[in-house]
């Protein structure tokens, strides 16, 4: 019996692995072609893949990062008071400064943080103006704090001291730990401000009508309306365009029309500086969302043994990672913001390196995971939702895991990537994207743009390296 005869096929498909010019050639034949952009992990680092070999082979490890994603993802923070930050914030008081980022001296310190912090030290009324601010804080007669030390998160170059009201966000924790308390500032607003690293008379004045007559307004709003679910507003705020990091307009504007009637009964002499604070202050939500985000990485932190980055903040000068479990810090230097747009006049030469402990959102679904239903976002990203697409799909390939209360209506209703797993970083060289405000490097001119930060690779390699150690 002869064999059977087997004909070629008309259509050959082809996936193709790894290098894209084979698959370029093949489609420029007009051939049909599946690429695959595979690559070896971490770059095919000796040293990093025996890290990730035993890391990814620790079953505790799995069973961490399972404990804290449902932190991270379950708790429900609630925005309860408004008070001085030395009456409520651990540690604070005294000639004491807390500031964005890691720890630095003053020799270290960028511009714009340097103004915000003499600018909070004027405020505070150690110095009669920025001259003498600035021979207090080099002699180290004012005492320099990392924020993130305290509980605390301050976004973009802000300082703050003793008097500054903060906003006080607890989460009720269900492992039978105490309750788990975040701070942070009342956001300034936007213009002449020291948080965009301004020190002038006006930037001094915005301090003092914070503590003399937003915190306490504020205060009296909270104590009228109870407990506020900050978490709830912020996913309405996404799934309305807010990426609650670059863009929190609808967030706010949400909140402030729960607020409107409780604003409405304070007193004459505040009722109107306040209401014109918050419908000049499209910002305002940032900072809650901050407080929230901090208090789910602090109760994620109680779970020993993990990969997913507890803390990711930056003062200008260095970038810093952290590991629930531990107080050290991961450091290496402070990016550029890259993917930017400028105000007229403005470049990337006039640009401070990237700023703020703003960067706990995207630790916890906002932010750049939040970019797919974002406009505002996209327009810094190529200008289409499909780039914004693309941002929240980066997360995806470096996150542990999926937010069941922030959605994305333009992505089909997904929940928004949470989590970012330090193994997942390292073997793809994917590093979290920081949406973010561009400060003026040297001049005082305060914000001069706005754009994507690449987090650095470095500190998360260094991470998981002594991880693996040990």
């Amino acid at each position: 019996m002869s064999a059977p005869v087997r004909a070629l096929p008309d259509e050959i498909a082809v996936v193709n692995v790894g290098l894209p010019m084979f698959a370029e050639a093949v489609r420029a034949q007009g051939g049909t072609v599946t690429h695959v952009d595979w690559r070896p992990p971490a770059a095919g680092d000796p040293a990093a893949v025996r890290a990730l070999t035993r890391l990814y082979a620790d079953e505790r490890i799995d069973a961490a990062n399972t404990e804290v994603l449902r932190r991270l993802d379950t708790g429900v923070p609630f925005l309860t008071a408004v008070r001085r930050a030395d009456e409520v914030v651990p540690g604070v008081g005294g000639r004491m400064l807390l500031h964005c980022g890691p720890s630095i001296a003053w020799e270290q310190v960028c511009d714009p943080l340097r103004r915000s912090m003499r600018a909070a030290t004027v405020a505070e009324g150690w110095a009669a103006d920025t001259a003498e601010a600035d021979r207090l804080l080099a002699a180290g007669d004012v005492r320099l704090e990392p924020a993130n030390h305290h509980d605390t998160v301050v976004p973009m170059a802000s300082a703050i001291g003793p008097s500054a009201p903060v906003l006080v966000v607890e989460t009720a924790p269900d492992d039978g730990g105490g309750p788990v308390r975040a701070f942070a500032p009342v956001n300034q607003g936007p213009g002449e401000v020291p948080w965009f690293g301004r020190d002038t008379d006006a930037a001094i004045a915005r301090l003092r009508l914070l503590r003399d007559v937003v915190g306490p307004a504020l205060a009296a709003v909270l104590a009228r309306s109870g407990p506020l679910d900050v978490l709830a507003v912020a996913a309405q705020g996404i799934a309305m365009g807010d990426d609650l990091h670059m863009r929190t307009q609808a967030a706010t504007n949400l909140l402030v029309r729960s607020w409107v009637g409780h604003v409405a009964a304070l007193p004459d002499d505040v009722r109107g500086p306040f209401a014109d604070f918050l419908a000049g202050n499209h910002l305002f939500f940032l900072t809650p969302a901050m407080a929230a985000a901090k208090s789910l990485t602090l109760w994620a932190t109680r779970v020993p043994g993990s990969t997913i980055v507890t803390t990711m903040a930056r003062n200008g000068t260095t970038f810093g990672i952290r590991l629930p479990g531990s107080d050290r810090w991961y450091t290496t230097e402070a990016p550029p913001v890259g993917e930017a747009l400028y105000y007229s006049g403005h470049s990337p030469d006039d640009a401070a390196r990237d700023i703020g402990d703003s960067a706990v959102l995207e630790l916890v679904g906002m932010g750049g995971p939040a970019a797919a239903n974002s406009p505002a976002v996209a327009a810094f990203l190529g200008g289409s939702m499909a780039d914004a697409a693309a941002a929240t799909d980066g997360f995806r390939r470096i996150c542990a895991g999926t937010s069941s209360r922030f959605t994305l209506p333009a992505a089909g209703f997904t929940g928004t990537p949470v989590g970012v797993d330090l193994r997942r970083v390292v073997a793809t060289g994917v590093t979290p994207k920081v949406t973010t405000g561009i400060l003026a490097a040297a001049t005082g001119e305060g914000q001069v743009g706005a754009g994507v930060a690449t987090a650095p690779l470095a500190c998360f390699t260094d991470a998981l390296l002594a991880l693996a150690q040990g």
